[in-house]
């Protein structure tokens, strides 16, 4: 099949943002050895890039990322995909807003993951980015679309969602946004855990939690950057 110069570029970009979401959660320390996984979508082509199954991530390469269709097939690269891959080809599916999906296995989640809790709204830091507290999808097994289901019926608006017994995921509208998502789970729950070895936090009132959530999707951060506009050269006419 022949590909256009613009699809191989955009093929390209989306094969560098999913490596740098992949590296991001292994410098970030969210994951180790092999475990986890980053993936991104472009919409307009229906392709998915994701990390390769069981690869050190230190080893691996923007071109190492593997390309597939959204039904799995894949279209581009010479590694097998990740074993997860069904699970983020569901949620990309269903849920069309979504740009990037990250899978991990991080010790604070995690540890609430495996006691099955969620995370209530102890901060304002909670309520900044996932608007309640972080919902606990109950056990459910790998096989078919079983995690995929899970994940939608249980996430809500929340970022972010634990999975019982598993593990953790994270999305949003890219790979970046994905990852900023899963580095933050994993901040809030290590503060969390600690807040719990001291005493009995107690979660912020479902008014407070509207407020912050408010002000951090509506104030927080900056425009989009606009290019300047470009001067009149002298001694040229202006049309």
């Amino acid at each position: 099949m022949k590909r256009s110069s613009a699809f191989v570029r955009a093929v390209t970009q989306l094969r560098l943002q999913v490596w740098e979401a992949n590296l991001g959660i292994f410098r970030c320390g969210l994951v180790t050895m092999h475990s986890g996984n980053a993936s991104g979508i472009l919409r307009d082509h229906g392709i998915v890039a994701i990390k390769p199954s069981g690869m050190d991530y230190e080893k691996m390469r923007p071109a190492d990322m593997v390309v597939t269709d959204l039904e799995g097939r894949v279209i581009d690269g010479r590694w097998k995909p990740s074993v997860d891959l069904p699970h983020h080809l569901y949620l990309y599916r269903h849920r069309p807003e979504i740009g990037g999906v990250i899978h991990t296995h991080s010790n604070y989640a995690t540890s609430f993951a495996a006691l099955g809790r969620p995370i209530p709204a102890y901060l304002t830091a909670i309520a900044d980015e996932f608007g309640d507290e972080i919902p606990c999808a109950p056990y459910v097994d790998n096989q078919g679309d079983n995690i995929g289901r899970a994940i939608l019926k249980h996430i809500g608006r929340s970022p972010a969602i634990l999975l019982a017994s598993h593990g953790a995921f994270t999305i949003g509208k890219s790979p970046r946004d994905a990852l900023k998502a899963a580095i933050m789970l994993e901040d809030v729950a290590h503060t969390c855990h600690l807040a719990l070895a001291k005493g009995d936090p107690r979660p912020l009132p479902p008014d407070e939690i509207a407020k912050w959530y408010h002000r951090y999707h509506t104030s927080y951060g900056q425009p989009d950057a606009k290019p300047p506009k470009k001067r009149p050269t002298k001694g040229r006419t202006q049309r």
